[in-house]
């Protein structure tokens, strides 16, 4: 699974979202910086390209959807972030959110009562 470009990313979310877009559809669903028509088009080819994006033909215009889905994406991506960055450990990663107060002491415990109870 190749990795995608910020702008890439942000139309796999809307097309998650919508299941079933147009390229004028997902163009309706950004709220700033709203790329041109062609721009649009090149980023969902190339994401057709890279085996995220499927789509079903009317005519000369093309219906897209995502063949990825949310949960496989998340999953790489936290893999390679996990690998990349925090020495493939759980531990090191939610180590660093405690350190920069971004998780409770509530959500720990609630964290290991979730490991408890699926051992």
């Amino acid at each position: 699974m190749q990795k995608l470009t910020n702008k890439e990313e942000e139309v796999m979310k809307i097309l998650w979202k919508l299941e079933k877009a147009f390229v004028k559809e997902i163009l309706t669903e950004f709220k700033e910086d709203k790329p041109h028509y062609n721009t649009m088009s090149t980023i969902v080819r190339n994401l057709e390209e890279k085996k995220y994006v499927g789509h079903e033909a009317f005519g000369n215009t093309h219906r897209y959807y995502p063949i990825i889905t949310k949960e496989a994406y998340r999953k790489r991506f936290v893999s390679s972030t996990l690998a990349d960055y925090y020495d493939n450990s759980y531990k090191n990663l939610v180590s660093m959110f405690a350190k920069e107060e971004k998780i409770s002491v509530k959500e720990l415990k609630e964290i290991i009562h979730l490991i408890e109870k699926n051992k």
